[in-house]
């Protein structure tokens, strides 16, 4: 079983990359491939998923999009190839928030997700995607998010800058104190 794979992205293909190391290319799927760059030294978590005509790595650039992976793998009749379709979403805590409020709608966007999909996905996900160590993100910090990932800065660097910021202000004000701390 693998839990991480550390190495330098060797090729970018529409729907996995490959990572070498130690003079190995794993193939990995990946639901955003292009976020990776030829040359980049990355970890990338991985999920090495068997069954009796398949033998692949699914990689995520987080622990917590490979945690939902997981979680939305487990779904009646979600396999991997959904699952993937769903996480290809730039914000995986803005899916994570979709299925906590029950939005069939935003669900049945992504590739291969119906109605009936969606709401399995609801009755089986709803209650279990809170993160225990800072809960889900409500949409005010989602809003604060989506600003600072368009302004180029890390998922990590925002997840660490939001824990830090006062959560009872607009979306503008937490906006300018997250730069203030980033900028830092």
């Amino acid at each position: 079983m693998y839990a991480t794979i550390k190495g330098t992205v060797s090729s970018v293909k529409p729907s996995h990359i490959v990572i070498e190391n130690n003079g190995i290319g794993y193939l990995i799927l990946s639901p955003y491939p292009y976020q990776y760059h030829i040359g980049d030294e990355i970890t990338c978590f991985v999920h090495h998923y068997i069954r009796e005509d398949v033998d692949a790595l699914y990689g995520f650039d987080t622990y917590d999009s490979k945690a939902l992976f997981l979680k939305l793998i487990g779904v009646s009749g979600i396999g991997p190839k959904s699952a993937l379709s769903i996480l290809a979403s730039p914000n995986v805590d803005e899916t994570m928030y979709a299925i906590e409020t029950g939005n069939i709608k935003f669900l049945t966007k992504f590739p291969g997700i119906g109605t009936k999909s969606a709401q399995q996905i609801i009755l089986d996900l709803k209650g279990k995607l809170v993160n225990e160590e800072d809960g889900l993100i409500p949409a005010q910090e989602d809003d604060v998010t989506q600003a600072l990932l368009a302004l180029g800065y890390s998922k990590t660097e925002i997840r660490k800058t939001l824990k830090k910021i006062n959560s009872d202000q607009s979306v503008e004000d937490m906006i300018k104190q997250a730069l203030q701390l980033l900028i830092k």
